[in-house]
């Protein structure tokens, strides 16, 4: 696998509302010898905002930050998504 087919495979996680998977592929690319990027996180961060995991969202953009991997505005409205849907913003 490379970054771009893990990429699309945590999209349609997102899309099936499985944050959980998205989540489990995030955590095992360094051990696939891959680096999440800007689209890794973001589709991670949409797929916690459909499950309504406000908190998840949250630690994952706190997550890239630490990686060195710059949020983009879709990963940061869909954060704040997250949060209005789990009624915290």
């Amino acid at each position: 696998p490379d970054t771009i087919s893990n990429n699309a495979a945590i999209s349609a996680c997102e899309k099936c509302k499985r944050w959980e998977w998205a989540l489990a592929l995030i955590a095992d690319m360094p051990r696939c010898r891959l680096q999440a990027d800007v689209f890794s996180y973001s589709g991670a961060v949409s797929a916690c905002e459909k499950g309504r995991r406000w908190e998840v969202a949250l630690q994952l953009v706190a997550e890239m930050r630490r990686m060195q991997v710059s949020p983009s505005s879709i990963t940061y409205g869909a954060a704040i998504s997250a949060c209005e849907k789990g009624v915290e913003w």
